[in-house]
Order: C-alpha cells, then structure tokens, then sequence
C-alpha cells in the first residue's frame, strides 16, 4: 500500500510510540487520525505534525467503550471519506505478582488490575479492528490493519495480565489476516522489546540499566524504529498474519 494520500488511524496517538507512529507516517504523505484520551496531548501533536504540511484531525475516545469506538470511526469516516489503515497501539500496564508472600502476608494481583489491562490491550484492540475492517470493507478499499504486540507475550514476571493480552493481541493477528484476506485487508503485528519512550523512563533506573545490559544489541529501541517496522507492514503488499518481533535480539 503507498502511504500517500491514504488515511490511518492511530490510537494512543498523543506520545510514545502513537506518536512516532503518526509522525513517520506523515513523512510519507498520510493523512491522520489521531485518537486517545489525552485532548491536550492530541493537539500538541497535532500542531507539530501540521507545522510540516500533514492533514490531521483529533478524536478523544476510550478504546474500551464500544459505542465511543464505533462514533470514532464512523467520525473519521465522515471526515476523511474514508479508512485505509489502522495502527492499533493504545495500551497500558498494571503490573503485579498473580501471589505474593511480603512480611507473613499474601499479596494477589487484583482483578481490577487485570481487567483494565485487558479492557485496553486486548478488548480494546479488538473494537477497533473491528470497526476499522466493517469501513473498509463497507467502503470496498483494501486496508491493512497493524496491531501491537510485545516481546512480553511469551509471559514475563509480574505481567500476568499484561503478557496475556499481548499473546492474544497476536493470535487476533493471526486469525483477522485469514479472516479478512478476502477483502483486501491484511493485518499484521510487531511484538517490540523495550523501547526508549515516557513508559519505559518510568522503570527504576537499576532495574532498567539490568534490562538493558541483557540486550544483546546493548541498548533500548528507538520509537522511530518501532514506526519503521510498521510502515514496513503497511507498504508490503505480501505481508500479513504474522507478528515480528523488534527486539535488539532479547528473548524472555
């Protein structure tokens, strides 16, 4: 798919990796929806990216409501005319052990924690593919649709909740892009290591410094490097159902 001209929506736009997402796009002519909670974090980066000449609209929304989701979609619908890509990339963490022996007593990760991860990670992205898949083919355009999944997936400690919905985040990777061939829709997904964004500083810097020194590559990806990867899916036409991993060669 050529990216110029073509409308994609990217969710959890406002920093970090939505936002590198949206600024390598507009490098190469996309014009943009952006999506998150955060309004004042939209229009920053808003403003910056039409500074440089790039069509972009805002849209405030909870990936977990269903009916914010489908007003989200059919507003850029209504905006753009129509919906060719979709970067998939809202998500959060609530980290904890499942059990937890502190000082004689037991600690448990709460399912408070584990259902907004996977309201967000999981719930989340499948509202969205799925919103995103019924325009495109409602409107008969082929489309690609590029989820994000992480090299957490195989299980890390403390992220039960997390390492659960980025391993179903491929497996939806996987089945859409058997589902949705026949529209012209492919779907693909990368699973990055650790990356150097606002999420990533939030770690203890010992603790980070450890993670780091286990890269075999020496060091934390780049968010422009992550953004590469999936304008790599969006442009090769032979591409889908698979999630590749981005990981300076770190194996969980």
């Amino acid at each position: 798919m050529n990216i110029k001209d073509n409308v994609f929506v990217i969710t959890g736009a406002a920093r970090g990796l939505g936002l590198a997402f949206a600024k390598d796009l507009a490098a190469f002519g996309g014009r943009l929806a952006l999506v998150d909670m955060n309004a004042e974090g939209l229009e920053q980066a808003a403003k910056s990216l039409r500074e440089q000449g790039t069509e972009v609209r805002c849209y405030v929304a909870n990936v977990t409501s269903e009916e914010e989701v489908i007003t989200l979609f059919n507003n850029v619908q209504r905006d753009f005319g129509q919906i060719d890509g979709l970067i998939n990339n809202a998500g959060i963490t609530r980290d904890a052990m499942l059990v937890k022996r502190t000082n004689g007593d037991i600690i448990t990760m709460t399912l408070k924690d584990w259902q907004q991860v996977v309201d967000v990670n999981l719930t989340g992205t499948f509202l969205c593919g799925r919103e995103a898949a019924a325009h495109m083919v409602r409107g008969d355009r082929k489309g690609v649709i590029v989820n994000i999944s992480s090299i957490c997936r195989n299980g890390n400690i403390g992220q039960s909740n997390y390492s659960a919905t980025k391993n179903g985040v491929a497996a939806l990777t996987s089945t859409w892009g058997k589902e949705l061939c026949r529209y012209g829709i492919r779907v693909g997904a990368i699973a990055p290591g650790y990356v150097n964004t606002e999420m990533v500083s939030q770690i203890r810097p010992e603790v980070l410094a450890k993670i780091t020194a286990q890269v075999p590559l020496g060091r934390l990806a780049e968010p422009a490097e992550i953004a590469h990867t999936a304008r790599y899916i969006i442009e090769n036409d032979y591409f889908s159902s698979r999630t590749i991993s981005v990981d300076g060669g770190f194996r969980l």
